[in-house]
């Protein structure tokens, strides 16, 4: 056999094992570039947000926009569970774009003595900053190729409290008036209400939470569990809440229960899950 032959039938079987290979499914990428990008600028604080993109991707990417938790005062970005969850993505084929926002909680807190309307500014603030990152991308898409139909958000603790408000209460005048989002993926969240989702505002949800989550409720109370005389009594409405108004809607969602779970698994799933994660991108970016 000639060296010509034996590099053909070599090609040849390197491309079937590639071609087993499904984008958006499977790693099919090794190499992935992260690029920080400052997106705007609010009460003199620069923002930024960090996107992953795997080199020799196609255009029309699906993008995944990642919202970080942190009680509104604090996390990042940047940390070890995001950007391992954005590489994992990037190899797969999305395009994930990690969203730095107004810490409005920084030395205040979030307990029972911080007044509930500075709690929902809190949400709404995040809220307008990540819109604002989506903006950006949109209007400077030659330069990031993505797919306008197929953004999903997704978000930990606050950050899952922050895309499930942009969702659903968050009254959003920077993005297109026929915008709307793909899918949204809450770990660990709540929303401050139920009463503004409806059929026709309802999108695919993906929820996941702890029983025993002490910080968000898992089904519906108090924030913080605070007492109703206290100025930071505000009702939050958990996973469980969320699932069942959507089932009742019979719109789609995916609701995955952690029994006895802590306020851990608003990180947990990027790990445990990822491949139900994968799933439902798969499914919600392609309908």
């Amino acid at each position: 056999m000639s060296f010509k032959h034996f590099a053909a039938i070599l090609f040849f079987v390197a491309f079937q094992v590639v071609t087993a290979q499904t984008i958006y499914k499977d790693s099919v990428f090794s190499k992935v570039t992260k690029t920080t990008y400052t997106y705007g600028k609010v009460e003199n604080e620069s923002l930024q947000f960090d996107y992953y993109k795997a080199d020799n991707s196609q255009k029309n990417l699906p993008l995944v926009i990642f919202v970080h938790g942190g009680g509104f005062s604090g996390g990042t970005r940047n940390d070890y569970y995001t950007m391992a969850f954005a590489n994992k993505l990037a190899q797969r084929g999305y395009a994930v774009a990690s969203v730095s926002y107004r810490l409005t909680m920084k030395d205040i807190g979030f307990g029972c003595d911080v007044e509930a309307t500075k709690k929902i500014e809190a949400f709404n603030s995040a809220s307008h900053d990540v819109s604002l990152a989506i903006r950006y991308i949109l209007d400077n898409n030659k330069k990031f190729n993505i797919d306008s139909n197929k953004i999903i958000l997704a978000g930990s603790s606050a950050g899952a409290e922050t895309v499930l408000n942009m969702v659903y209460v968050y009254d959003n005048n920077m993005l297109p008036t026929n915008f709307k989002y793909a899918g949204v993926i809450s770990m660990a969240g709540a929303l401050s209400t139920l009463d503004k989702i409806n059929y026709n505002n309802a999108i695919p949800t993906q929820l996941f939470h702890g029983t025993a989550d002490n910080l968000v409720p898992y089904n519906f109370a108090p924030h913080r569990f605070c007492n109703a005389n206290d100025k930071g009594y505000i009702m939050l409405y958990g996973s469980e809440s969320i699932a069942e108004h959507l089932k009742n809607l019979e719109t789609p969602y995916y609701f995955h229960t952690i029994k006895g779970g802590s306020h851990d698994w608003s990180y947990l799933p990027m790990t445990t899950y990822f491949e139900e994660i994968i799933d439902f991108y798969i499914t919600m970016s392609f309908m």
